[in-house]
C-alpha cells in the first residue's frame, strides 16, 4: 500500500494539438482537486517534423518549444485558479513521440500517463502509426486516452416504480463516503 503523502507521477503528452490541450486540461483537473500530483509535460520533438506552431523542428528550438509549452500550461492553469500549489515540469525531448513519451513514464516512474487521440484512421494510421496505442499497449501503468466529448447532453428521465409482480425495479441507491464513514442518501435520481 502506498503512503498517503506519497507524490503520484503523471505524465502528460503534449504537442501543441487540440486533442493534447484536451490531455493537458484533465490533467491539470486531476491535480488541482489532487496536489499530491505532480505533471511531467512531456513534448517530444521529432527532428525535421512539423509540431504545432513549429515547423521543421531542429535542436536549437528545444528551449523554444519549452518556453512555449509553459507558457501554454500556466495559461491552463489560470483558466482553472487552483486552489493549492501544481507542480509541473516541462521535458523537451528530441525522438519518436511514442518512445519518448514512454521513456519519461519510465524515468519518472509514472503511475498514470494522460495521452491525446488524433483519431487517424484506415490507411493514415497504417502509414503514421497511432502514438496514443502504442502508448497504451506498452505502457507500464494506467493509461487516459482523451479525446473530445462528441455524446450529446442528455436529459434523464424520472425513474417510476415499477409494481409488476414477476420483475421490480430497485433504483440505485446513493452513497457519501465523509470522515471515515458512509452515508447512505435518498435515491435521488437523476444524480446531480
Amino acid at each position: 500500500m502506498r503512503d498517503s503523502t506519497h507524490n503520484i507521477q503523471v505524465v502528460v503528452a503534449y504537442d501543441f494539438s487540440p486533442s493534447a490541450e484536451q490531455a493537458l486540461s484533465r490533467a491539470i483537473d486531476v491535480a488541482t482537486r489532487a496536489p499530491q500530483h505532480v505533471l511531467h509535460v512531456a513534448v517530444a520533438l521529432e527532428p525535421h517534423v512539423a509540431l504545432g506552431p513549429f515547423h521543421h523542428l531542429t535542436y536549437a528550438d528545444a528551449d523554444r518549444v519549452t518556453d512555449l509549452a509553459v507558457e501554454h500550461v500556466t495559461k491552463a492553469l489560470r483558466e482553472r485558479a487552483p486552489t493549492c500549489e501544481v507542480h509541473f515540469f516541462v521535458h523537451a525531448r528530441i525522438g519518436k513521440p511514442a518512445d519518448e513519451i514512454l521513456d519519461l513514464a519510465r524515468q519518472v516512474g509514472a503511475d498514470l500517463i494522460f495521452v491525446g487521440s488524433h483519431g487517424k484512421v484506415g490507411l493514415e494510421r497504417i502509414l503514421i502509426g497511432s502514438v496514443s496505442e502504442r502508448v497504451v499497449r506498452e505502457a507500464g501503468c494506467p493509461v487516459m486516452v482523451v479525446r473530445a466529448k462528441t455524446y450529446a447532453d442528455v436529459t434523464l428521465l424520472d425513474v417510476v416504480d415499477n409494481d409488476h409482480n414477476r420483475r421490480r425495479f430497485t433504483p440505485p441507491h446513493r452513497y457519501i463516503y465523509v470522515n471515515d464513514r458512509v452515508l447512505t442518501r435518498p435515491a435521488e435520481w437523476p444524480l446531480p
